[in-house]
C-alpha cells in the first residue's frame, strides 16, 4: 500500500539550497570551495587545552538549561567590556547551540503567524527560514549597492515596516555583503524601531571580525535600545570554534526568559566542556582573537587582489568571511550562470547573492567569495582565477 506525504506547509518551501548545490558542484569537479563559510584555520591550542582539561575532568553531563554558571559570567563581562552594556548573568544572559539556534529561537518566541520581520536585504538564509517556521514572513529593506559597498536606504527601511511589523533582524558585520553598519546608520535604524515600538534581534556573531581599525558597535549600547534588543553572538567565528556550537543571547530578562522557554524544546542545551572552555577563553583576555582578525585581514586582501587581478570588480569586505564580487567584467549578467560554470572554467566554487536576496528585484549580478580559508588554499584558487581570466 502506497503512503501519501507531504511535508507541512510552512517548511514546503526549505528545499536543496544553492550553497548545497555549489558544495556538490565543487566534490564533482574537484575545486577549490570558496562558497561557503566553512573555516579552515587552526583553532587556539589554548582553547583545545580548556576543552580537553574539562573533558578529562568529568564535566561531561547535561549543564543547566540556560548554560553554565561561568560563562554567562564571562558572556556578561565580556560585553560590558566591548560594548558598555551590562547585563545581569543570572537572568539577562542565554547560552545556546549557536547563534542560529539563539536566532531561530528568537522569532518563535516573538512572533505569531501572520507578523512581519523587517531585515535588510540580502541576508543570511536561516533570516527568512526561521521566520517561516514561526508563521511570520519577511519584510525585506533592501541595502542600497554603491562602488564604496552597501548603504542603509533610510526609506526603504521605513517602507518595509508593516503594520504587523513585530521585530527588526539585524546583522552587523553583515552576512552576505561584509557591511559593518555605521554609527550614524545605526541610530537611524534605532529610530525606526522606537517610533514602531520594535523589538531587535541583532545577530553579531561577527563582531571581533572587522578590519582596516574599524570598530563594532552594538545597537544595544544606544539610548533607548537595550531594553528592545536581544544581542546574539557565539563562539564559534570569534574563537574559531564553529563545530562547537556555542552561542549566547544578551538581553531584559522578559526577552531573554521567551527565548529560553522555547529553547529548553529545542535543544534543552549543549556541549558542557566547550561551554567550560569558552569560558575560560573568554575571561583571558582577547589577544588571540585579534590575532585570528588579522589573519583574516590578510586572507581578505590576498584574495581581493587576486579577484581584482583576474578583471573582477569587488566591494570593500569591512567584517566578517566574505567579498561581493561584480561579475559583470567577466561577461555575465547572472551570478547564477556565473557561479555553475566558474568551476569548470576556473576549478573554483562562488555562491550567488542572489541566493540571499528575498526581494524579487536583486542585483543578479553579485557573488559571494569566502576567505575564511588557509593561505595555500587562497592563492591556489588566486593563481586559477587570474588564469581562467586569460
Amino acid at each position: 500500500m502506497s503512503v501519501r506525504w507531504t511535508p507541512a506547509e510552512r517548511i514546503g518551501h526549505l528545499g536543496t539550497s544553492i550553497f548545497t548545490e555549489m558544495t556538490q558542484l565543487a566534490e564533482r569537479t574537484g575545486s577549490i570551495n570558496l562558497g561557503q563559510g566553512v573555516p579552515e584555520l587552526a583553532s587556539s591550542p589554548q582553547i583545545l587545552r580548556h576543552a580537553t582539561q574539562a573533558i578529562e575532568a568529568g564535566r561531561n553531563q547535561y549543564p543547566p538549561a540556560t548554560g553554565l554558571p561561568e560563562l554567562k559570567e564571562a558572556v556578561a563581562a565580556h560585553r560590558l567590556a566591548r560594548t558598555g552594556v551590562a547585563y545581569r548573568p543570572q537572568d539577562e544572559v542565554l547560552v545556546t547551540t549557536g547563534a542560529t539556534e539563539a536566532v531561530a529561537a528568537a522569532l518563535l518566541a516573538f512572533c505569531d503567524p501572520g507578523d512581519e520581520v523587517v531585515t535588510f536585504d540580502p541576508c543570511y538564509d536561516a533570516y527568512p527560514a526561521g521566520a517561516r517556521i514561526a508563521g511570520a514572513r519577511v519584510s525585506p529593506a533592501a541595502l542600497t549597492v554603491t562602488p564604496d559597498g552597501f548603504a542603509l536606504d533610510l526609506e526603504a527601511l521605513r517602507a518595509a515596516v508593516g503594520p504587523r511589523a513585530r521585530v527588526l533582524l539585524l546583522n552587523s558585520p553583515h552576512n552576505p555583503t561584509g557591511k559593518v553598519f555605521t554609527p550614524e546608520e545605526l541610530a537611524d535604524i534605532a529610530a525606526v524601531c522606537q517610533a514602531h515600538d520594535l523589538t531587535v534581534v541583532t545577530d553579531e556573531v561577527y563582531e571581533h571580525l572587522v578590519y582596516d581599525g574599524g570598530r563594532h558597535v552594538s545597537i544595544a549600547s544606544l539610548p533607548g535600545m537595550r531594553e528592545r534588543t536581544l544581542v546574539i553572538s557565539s563562539a564559534g567565528k570569534s574563537l574559531n570554534v564553529t563545530g562547537w556550537k556555542i552561542g549566547w543571547a544578551c538581553g531584559p530578562a522578559r526577552l531573554v526568559a521567551a527565548v529560553a522557554s522555547t529553547k529548553q524544546f529545542l535543544t534543552y542545551a549543549s556541549g558542557t566542556p566547550f561551554q567550560a572552555a569558552v569560558a575560560a577563553m573568554l575571561s583571558s583576555g582577547t589577544e588571540w582573537v585579534e590575532g585570528l582578525r588579522d589573519d583574516l585581514e590578510h586572507n581578505r586582501n590576498v584574495l581581493a587582489q587576486g579577484l581584482r587581478k583576474a578583471g573582477l570588480g569587488v566591494f570593500p569586505g569591512e567584517g566578517g568571511y566574505f567579498l561581493q564580487v561584480d561579475v559583470r567584467s567577466w561577461g555575465y549578467e547572472s551570478g547564477t550562470a556565473f557561479c555553475r560554470e566558474l568551476p569548470h572554467r576556473a576549478g573554483v566554487v562562488a555562491v550567488p547573492t542572489s541566493a540571499f536576496y528575498q526581494s524579487s528585484d536583486a542585483p543578479d549580478w553579485l557573488v559571494r567569495f569566502g576567505f575564511c580559508k588557509g593561505q595555500d588554499v587562497l592563492q591556489e584558487a588566486v593563481q586559477r582565477l587570474t588564469a581562467a581570466a586569460r
